[in-house]
């Protein structure tokens, strides 16, 4: 009979289910992120829009303020979002964003601690990406 193995059990950890991005229209927005950027549909249910890669998490919330709500101002800038783009060729994924429209902020760029570069959506969010690890 073979020997039983015993998984650990982890304590359950909070995790980020998705981060806000204000946006001026969510449909643009959605176009944007889905046909220009790449990423999927993972919600859409009225107000409630996300993006991300299904079966991964970490999810982008497409956040257009609503019409009952005081009007928000929009502030376009560093984000805070972090995207990872996979491939060996970091350069040559930054290359083919570009070529579908992405506008970047900062062109890749090598640093000390990694190399990284900024994208630019249509509202003017700017989003980090970097190669995956």
């Amino acid at each position: 009979m073979p020997a039983r193995t015993s998984k650990k059990r982890t304590p359950e950890r909070p995790y980020f289910a998705s981060i806000a991005v204000v946006v001026s229209d969510t449909q643009r927005a959605l176009r944007w992120y889905t046909e220009t950027l790449g990423l999927e549909v993972i919600d859409q249910m009225d107000h409630w829009v996300t993006v991300g890669r299904k079966g991964k998490e970490g999810k982008i919330h497409l956040c257009q303020p609503m019409e009952s709500e005081p009007k928000q101002q929009l502030e376009p800038g560093n984000s805070g979002v972090l995207i990872a783009l996979p491939g060996r060729d970091f350069a040559a994924a930054c290359a083919r964003l570009k070529a579908r429209g992405v506008e970047f902020s900062v062109d890749p760029t090598v640093e000390s601690w990694g190399t990284y570069a900024m994208i630019r959506d249509p509202d003017g969010n700017e989003h980090c990406v970097m190669p995956a690890p």
